[in-house]
């Protein structure tokens, strides 16, 4: 698809001396940018509602459950380790 956009001078000679450079042409270096450009802000999306998930304290309920399923995740190792 073919698009206009408006860039200043310098950025636009420093792109096509890195085009240059690369072996691209202009279109598939601002092609290769703007998916990196996506990527980037996408992983920090997830990161951001990762860290979110993460950073809130388990309930009463969760710390209950989980104390659970240690005690038998530990049981089962120790009854597969007797001799």
């Amino acid at each position: 698809m073919k698009t206009a956009i408006s860039l200043e001078d310098e950025l636009l000679l420093e792109a096509d001396r890195i085009a240059r450079q690369m072996g691209v042409s202009r279109s598939r270096l601002f092609s290769i940018a703007l998916e990196a450009y996506l990527r980037k802000r996408r992983n920090q999306e997830i990161l951001g509602q990762l860290n979110k998930v993460y950073a809130d304290e388990p309930s009463p309920n969760e710390r209950r459950t989980v104390a659970g399923l240690k005690r038998r995740f530990r049981s089962t190792i120790q009854e597969s380790w007797r001799p």
